[in-house]
């Protein structure tokens, strides 16, 4: 007796538990591997940065406070 194809479930078509838990493990897996990625980006790209203006500082970059000139008696009281 022949086996209609059309009777017969499918891998496809049925769902198997253990296919549906390792299809989020890999989801999650591949989440926090892009959410390392972009940290890492972000740090490197913060250090590149500090070590880029660290190399092209100005004479007026050691004296922070030369040009911001404060009133004295604000907030003193009287």
């Amino acid at each position: 007796m022949p086996v209609d194809p059309e009777t017969e479930p499918s891998a496809e078509e049925s769902p198997v538990p253990e296919k549906a838990g390792f299809t989020a493990m890999r989801v999650v897996t591949w989440f926090s591997v892009g959410i390392a990625v972009a940290a890492l980006g972000i740090y490197v790209g913060t250090e590149l940065r500090k070590r880029y203006r660290f190399k092209r500082r100005t004479p007026y970059d050691f004296y922070s406070n030369a040009g911001s000139q404060q009133a004295s008696e604000f907030g003193v009281g009287v």
